[in-house]
């Protein structure tokens, strides 16, 4: 896994990536959320090709069951990848998630990081 720290007034955002899956189950998102490499980081991007396919379908519950852990534990997180190929269901989760101030998903890291550190 890589990871780049980004830094803005004191906040700062994990910038995850790399060829291999980071998160496939709960305990995936439980783990990189205090994984010293995001030196205790509270807002984390990951690529969308860095996460199991099954995540993107609602009806596996995995999607609701990982960012319910992100939110529980206060950690924000932005999804990068191109949503334009999604399901109705997931376009609706999408446009409900951008409504909020924990979970995005985002087409760009430069637009996740800037959702993110204006976040409240």
């Amino acid at each position: 896994m890589e990871t780049i720290i980004c830094e803005k007034d004191g906040q700062k955002v994990a910038q995850v990536g790399g060829e291999e899956i980071i998160m496939a189950k709960v305990q995936d998102a439980l783990d990189l959320m205090v994984d010293p490499d995001l030196e205790r980081a509270r807002m984390i991007i990951i690529d969308q090709k860095n996460i199991v396919p099954e995540f993107f379908d609602l009806s596996t519950r995995l999607a609701g069951e990982i960012l319910q852990k992100f939110v529980q534990y206060r950690v924000k997180l932005a999804i990068v990848g191109d949503f334009s190929d999604a399901s109705e269901s997931l376009k609706a989760f999408i446009y409900e998630s951008n409504k909020g101030q924990e979970i995005f998903f985002c087409v760009t890291a430069d637009e996740a990081k800037e959702r993110l550190f204006a976040a409240r």
